[in-house]
This record gives structure tokens, sequence and C-alpha cells, in this order.
């Protein structure tokens, strides 16, 4: 087995969550919604899709037992976390500061510059989703 593989995987996982994200907030918004495609936050998680085929691609290469696995695994399960946790929270916490900005911006004698980014994690949901992608794109690039 040569390394490919494990860049390919993951690969195609990240442009098919993008994709998808694209399309799936295009369908919400009603608008097409290329901005989706680099940015944070939305259905499903890449970060979760590439970090599962990568882990599902070590799983099907070498085994449960194998520490390419348990690297792989591990590392997703601290992706995934981070995704749902900390960032969901950072995302939280800028829409409240943008929000109070947006109320002291006009009683301020300089105005506050810019927005904070908002979309930045996801909902345990999109977490979910973006692992399924990413282990279903791992199995067909292996049967490929």
């Amino acid at each position: 087995m040569n390394s490919v593989e494990y860049l390919l995987s993951p690969g195609a996982a990240w442009i098919v969550s993008q994709v998808l994200k694209i399309a799936i907030h295009s369908i919400k918004s009603r608008k097409l919604a290329l901005d989706r495609a680099f940015g944070d936050g939305g259905m499903p998680s890449t970060h979760s899709a590439v970090v599962c085929a990568l882990a599902t691609t070590c799983l099907l290469c070498f085994g449960f037992l194998s520490i390419q696995f348990a690297i792989a695994a591990v590392l997703a399960f601290l992706m995934m976390h981070d995704a749902s946790g900390i960032r969901m929270e950072s995302g939280k916490q800028a829409k409240a500061i943008n929000d109070l900005q947006e109320q002291l911006n006009p009683m301020l004698t300089k105005p506050s510059e810019g927005r904070l980014e908002e979309f930045l994690g996801h909902t345990r949901l999109q977490v979910l989703m973006g692992a399924l992608t990413g282990i279903i794109v791992a199995l067909i690039v292996h049967q490929l």
C-alpha cells in the first residue's frame, strides 16, 4: 500500500464535504453561497470529514489494533470535540460581541471597526454528518 490513499481519502472527503456545505447553505439561504467553500462552520463539518476519512483509511489498511489507526482515531476525536465544543462556543461569543458593538457604536465617538467571525464551530449533528461523509468517502476510495 502506498501513501496515495492516505492523501486521496482525506482530500476527496474535503472536496465532497465542501460541495455539500455550499449546496446545503445555498438551499437554506436561497442564493448561491460560494463563500462557504473556504469558510468554517456549517453542515457538514469538513474537519470531521477529513480526519474520519484518514482514520477510516488507517483502519482499513492496518486494522483496528494498529498504531496508525490509534493515532488517527485520537486525532479525529480531538478535532471533532474541538469543533463542537470550543470553536462553537467561540462563535457564540463572537456573535454576542458583534451584537453589543452594533448597540454601542451609535454612542461612541470612534465606532469599532469590523466584525468578528461568527461562523466558527459546529453542532453535534454537523460533526456527525461530517464524520459519516469522511467514512463513506474513505470506503469508496478504498474500493477503487
